[in-house]
């Protein structure tokens, strides 16, 4: 299943040392998630300390034990959009083709 997640992120507490290990260790466990196929695709907010993400998961519960293991969890604020597909989504798969709409919109 995949979630459209939001996260903000507020002050770290401990100065910019403490800030700069975590932000390290954030990074890595990221990467980690990434690499299990949790982690989809990430995106920040310019000018904001806030990111969008999809992050994949077979139930929230999953999801949630993914998002606790972040090491900045108890300086963000998590609103989490399951998603479901839709039947106009220009990326689904064509039945009879099985090739993506989009690939035969731009080929002709």
């Amino acid at each position: 299943m995949d979630f459209l997640v939001h996260m903000e992120v507020a002050r770290i507490e401990g100065g910019d040392e403490r800030e700069k290990q975590l932000r390290e260790q954030e990074a890595a466990r990221s990467r980690e998630l990434a690499k299990e196929g949790i982690l989809l695709r990430l995106w920040r907010v310019p000018g904001r300390r806030e990111n969008w993400g999809i992050w994949r998961a077979d139930d929230a519960d999953r999801l949630h034990d993914a998002l606790s293991s972040l090491p900045l969890f108890r300086y963000l604020t998590i609103t989490v959009h399951p998603l479901a597909s839709h039947p106009n989504d220009p990326m689904r798969l064509d039945r009879t083709s099985e090739a993506p709409i989009s690939s035969k919109l731009s080929h002709g």
